[in-house]
């Protein structure tokens, strides 16, 4: 399959240099920042204190600072929450007007493999790299491969990382101590009591409008997110994902996507 490379309007960067830049952002988001390599990339997120997502985001270490890579539409609010948080330390925070591209099947020359799933391609900042594909082409290829996108999915301050699978693309580093939300967050894996997921699903013609209600018989199962002609992301219920699914009495199908092993844990439980 050729490999395929897009320019991502709906992405935005955020510079963060000065010799308190890696523990400052240690501190703060979900994933381990002070072992950050230049011209790694890595998957996070910021959350509330109360441990529900803010803002995701992807971390591109640089020699001298980290670069985020955030929704562009939330890029001006992330810098008000960085700097909230700046106090004393020595740190300088602002936007990167570097372009955002994605490649995809393949990581193209250039480009760093998204962390997330195997088959996401990769992502690459700055430069002039020839796009032979738009933004929607990605989405398409994002959603086949299962991979929701918490900034359309995840309403701010209303969705627990895990519930968007955070833990399973990578977007979490268990091991690295205290970030902002930490205690939730933990606790919640610890107990494994994860009674709802992101998870894609198919179905004939347009999408339903995002909060439609998706049905297992008569019983609740979940609500659409975003999605396009054909398919979409949904909060589902995992205990309700058999059987025969429906939107506004059109069918939907779900999928557990390979990537998530959630097919193991599935089997474990029944």
């Amino acid at each position: 399959m050729t490999t395929r490379i897009a320019h991502l309007d709906s992405r935005a960067l955020i510079r963060v240099s000065g010799a308190d830049a890696r523990p400052f952002l240690h501190n703060l988001l979900t994933q381990d920042v002070e072992t950050l390599a230049p011209g790694e990339l890595r998957f996070g997120a910021l959350l509330s204190p109360p441990g529900r997502l803010l803002f995701d985001l992807f971390l591109w270490g640089e020699a001298d600072a980290v670069v985020l890579d955030v929704a562009a539409d939330r890029r001006d609010a992330l810098l008000q929450r960085l700097a909230m948080y700046r106090l004393r330390a020595q740190v300088t925070v602002e936007a990167d007007d570097r372009r955002v591209f994605a490649s995809w099947p393949d990581v193209a020359d250039g480009f760093a493999a998204d962390p997330r799933a195997p088959g996401l391609g990769g992502r690459r900042y700055g430069g002039d790299s020839e796009t032979t594909a738009d933004e929607s082409d990605w989405q398409a290829h994002r959603l086949a491969v299962g991979v929701p996108d918490p900034s359309a999915d995840a309403p701010a301050d209303k969705t627990y990382p895990i519930e968007a699978n955070f833990d399973l693309l990578n977007g979490i580093d268990f091991q690295k101590g205290c970030f902002v939300g930490q205690e939730t967050t933990s606790r919640m894996k610890r107990r494994g009591a994860i009674k709802t997921r992101m998870l894609p699903i198919a179905f004939d013609g347009p999408p339903p409008p995002f909060g439609a209600e998706v049905l297992n018989g008569e019983l609740r199962a979940g609500e659409v997110l975003s999605g396009r002609d054909g398919a979409a992301m949904a909060a589902l219920r995992l205990d309700r994902i058999d059987g025969d699914l429906t939107v506004d009495g059109r069918r939907v199908t779900a999928r557990l996507p390979d990537w998530s092993g959630l097919q193991n844990e599935k089997r474990a439980r029944s």
